[in-house]
């Protein structure tokens, strides 16, 4: 296994161990208006990262909580390491990044490590964009924002936050339903997130993809995605990328991967798994929601609203 995944595994259980000892209303803090797990962020990390220096050779990942961005994440260091191995570079990328991958978790000392690692720097965040280091903007660092149709993105935070203990549970389905409509969750409102995100959808140095395209076709948007970051792989060593990253040989090698973690994060990992949860009125309200929020809007015709979250 390596350093990586040995110090991911390690911080993952440090956390769900600390969410234990404390109570429900300790779980959660806010910042700037959005609400943040405690036992893995804080203000103090917040106030530090806002003085990180992106590169323009960095690899970002982007999106709201689950929507994908483990299965993606793993998708992008899986490239970049093919990509490092191909320039001779003996040393996996995997390796080398020891830093939890989410750019917003871990402690206020954590940037001043990430300065000396070498390039390319592979990093996750769920942050909408107005709480990113001005640098990512600035130095043109190229961000890949992953989004995924809502009803399948609220039924999965519902089953992740029941079955993981640093985030809030919930009685009900209808006690979560109000509050991811309303917004207050972990990392803040799912409509607020990809409305922020639509403004910079024409940016050159953004490449968005959907959650439910790359089920569909995960080969077309793996090589595109290598393109985007341009990392000149050759054919094959994209399909050996594509043939390690199905959703089956994930949650297969989660043990490895994620630990005790593997078995909350990979769950089905499917499309329209929203129909077991949602009545017509949870449909009615995401629907007219949707449409007040996002239609119209460029991310909002991307995610295919029509197709994937109609009965």
């Amino acid at each position: 296994m390596s350093k990586h995944r040995k110090k991911f595994i390690a911080f993952v259980e440090k956390i769900m161990a600390e969410s234990e000892k404390i109570t429900p209303e300790e779980l959660m803090f806010t910042y700037k208006g959005i609400l943040y797990p405690a036992t893995v962020c804080s203000p103090e990390v917040f106030k530090a990262l806002e003085s990180f220096e992106a590169r323009s050779d960095d690899v970002i990942l982007a999106g709201y909580p689950k929507s994908g961005t483990n299965w993606v994440g793993q998708i992008l260091t899986d490239l970049v390491d093919a990509a490092a191995k191909s320039n001779g570079d003996t040393n996996s990328a995997d390796d080398e990044f020891e830093e939890f991958p989410y750019l917003e978790v871990g402690d206020p000392e954590k940037y001043q490590r990430m300065a000396n690692l070498p390039s390319r720097r592979v990093m996750f965040t769920h942050l909408i964009p107005r709480n990113l280091p001005t640098s990512i903007l600035k130095n043109k660092t190229k961000i890949l924002l992953l989004i995924r149709n809502p009803k399948d993105v609220a039924t999965s935070f519902y089953h992740f936050s029941n079955g993981l203990s640093p985030l809030p549970s919930y009685n009900s389905w209808d006690d979560y339903f109000k509050a991811f409509m309303s917004g207050q969750m972990p990392w803040g409102s799912y409509f607020d997130y990809v409305f922020e995100w639509n403004k910079y959808a024409d940016n050159e140095n953004i490449m968005t993809i959907t959650y439910e395209e790359l089920k569909e076709n995960r080969a077309s948007g793996v090589k595109c995605i290598s393109e985007f970051f341009e990392l000149n792989l050759t054919e094959q060593a994209i399909q050996e990328v594509v043939d390690k990253s199905s959703f089956q040989a994930m949650k297969e090698n989660s043990q490895k991967t994620h630990g005790e973690f593997g078995k909350v994060l990979f769950r089905k990992g499917g499309v329209s798994d929203w129909k077991s949860l949602f009545n017509e009125d949870h449909n009615r309200e995401m629907d007219t929601t949707f449409e007040e929020r996002l239609g119209g809007t460029k991310l909002g015709e991307k995610i295919k609203y029509e197709v994937y979250c109609k009965s």
